[in-house]
């Protein structure tokens, strides 16, 4: 029974790189602007791309994923967000076909059509052959293109030529300011000083054709039966560090969190906030506490109440930087060393080579823990893992995955979590065994 519909466009290309973020971004801002209610998503693991897009629509940005959400829940959110918008935008993953399962493979699953963004600031004529390769490799609906870093009026026009039977449904200048980037992606949304003068800008620049825009057909969803979620954590308090060296979270996860039934207590240890007192367990996802290790190893407060909630046994999940910031040392990557909270023997040592990404899951008698590794880091530590991950089969020929550390009622892995795939195992890690 269909009970929700909008427009609905996943937005994707040939490869990184080639301006999928700032497109869809622009897109969002540009609808948005028109009065438009616009709902964006991520396709896979990413925790950046989202801080971008929510700042652009004004609105939370989750991921879909067949594998590590699951259809089912995909669907959900879908259906949720065609209920409440005018528009939905689900940017992809690296290029089109990449993956599996890939971004194709997730427009066809809901009946999404696919807008290609294409970077012709070297091409012309070509980008034609690009767009219909695009289509017809899967095949996919492709429902246009979106023309990036366009240098004139008269090379638009050369493009649009180009597109045969692809509508070209917008054009993007070249922009003389982009979104920095670094060794993870691009920098966190607050560290760029006119983030929405910017959107504002590539909102404004960006070329759209309503007509063609409005011609595009709706995408119809269906009535999903939502999974009841007991109420493992009701009662319990959780801190949950939150600045900009622990913000790689999942919305997702806090959203289990609380349907679990737990009150969540923001903290900031570059603030040198200790952990709330009232706190009965502890979460420190990923970030960039390499960035901002100068910092953390002088706030005293803050290692000081972690070294006591440790001690008391209180439940510690630590996940990559947050992993890195409970070891005995952090070596950046100019080579300085920086003394962190010293719950895990040790020293982390970052480098310039990315030492880990993929898919990979964590299994428990409940069944498998979904979620992703993606750091640019080692680990030097003579600690037992009392557990790894085990890799998506999708992704690699060799099965063992991170490494899982337990000391105490601490766990600790450069392992990211989404804890939607499994509410039970999630709460487990925030209970005293």
């Amino acid at each position: 029974m269909v009970i929700a519909q909008a427009k609905v466009v996943l937005v994707s290309a040939i490869a990184s790189g080639q301006g999928k973020t700032t497109t869809t971004a622009a897109l969002a801002r540009k609808l948005r602007g028109q009065g438009k209610v616009v709902r964006v998503f991520k396709t896979g693991p990413d925790f950046i791309d989202p801080m971008i897009l929510e700042r652009a629509s004004g609105a939370p940005v989750y991921s879909l994923d067949l594998w590590m959400v699951g259809q089912s829940a995909s669907q959900a959110m879908l259906t949720q967000a065609a209920l409440e918008a005018d528009v939905i935008l689900i940017e992809g993953v690296m290029g089109l076909y990449d993956g599996r399962p890939s971004s194709a493979d997730l427009a066809r699953a809901f009946g999404v059509p696919v807008l290609a963004v294409l970077d012709v600031a070297a091409m012309a004529q070509t980008v034609g052959a690009l767009a219909l390769g695009l289509r017809d490799f899967g095949p996919v609906h492709l429902a246009g293109v979106i023309a990036n870093r366009v240098a004139s009026a008269g090379h638009g026009k050369m493009v649009a030529a180009a597109m045969r039977d692809i509508p070209l449904l917008g054009c993007l200048p070249r922009q003389a300011e982009v979104l920095p980037e670094r060794h993870l992606g691009l920098v966190l949304p607050e560290e760029v000083g006119q983030i929405d003068a910017m959107l504002d800008t590539m909102a404004e620049q960006l070329e759209l054709d309503m007509q063609a825009w409005d011609a595009l057909p709706e995408t119809q969803f269906e009535q999903t039966n939502p999974v009841a979620i007991p109420r493992l954590l009701a009662g319990k308090k959780i801190a949950v560090a939150r600045d900009a060296a622990f913000a790689f979270i999942y919305a997702a996860n806090l959203d289990t969190l609380r349907m679990l039934g737990a009150e969540l207590l923001f903290f900031s240890p570059l603030a040198d906030q200790p952990v709330p007192a009232q706190a009965d367990a502890l979460y420190l996802p990923g970030g960039y506490p390499e960035l901002h290790a100068a910092t953390l190893s002088t706030a005293q407060r803050w290692t000081a109440s972690v070294r006591a909630a440790h001690a008391a046994g209180m439940p510690i999940l630590a996940e990559c930087g947050g992993m890195m910031a409970l070891t005995d040392g952090l070596v950046d990557q100019e080579g300085q060393h920086w003394t962190m909270a010293g719950l895990l023997s040790g020293e982390v040592h970052m480098q310039k080579k990315l030492a880990a990404l993929g898919a990979q899951a964590w299994h428990f008698s409940d069944g498998d823990l979904r979620g992703h590794t993606f750091h640019y880091s080692r680990f030097d530590t003579s600690l037992h893992p009392v557990a790894h991950t085990i890799k998506n089969a999708h992704y690699s020929d060799s099965d063992q995955g991170e490494a899982i550390y337990h000391c105490g009622h601490l766990y600790a892995s450069y392992f990211h979590a989404y804890f939607a795939s499994n509410p039970i195992a999630a709460a487990r890690l925030f209970l005293r065994s």
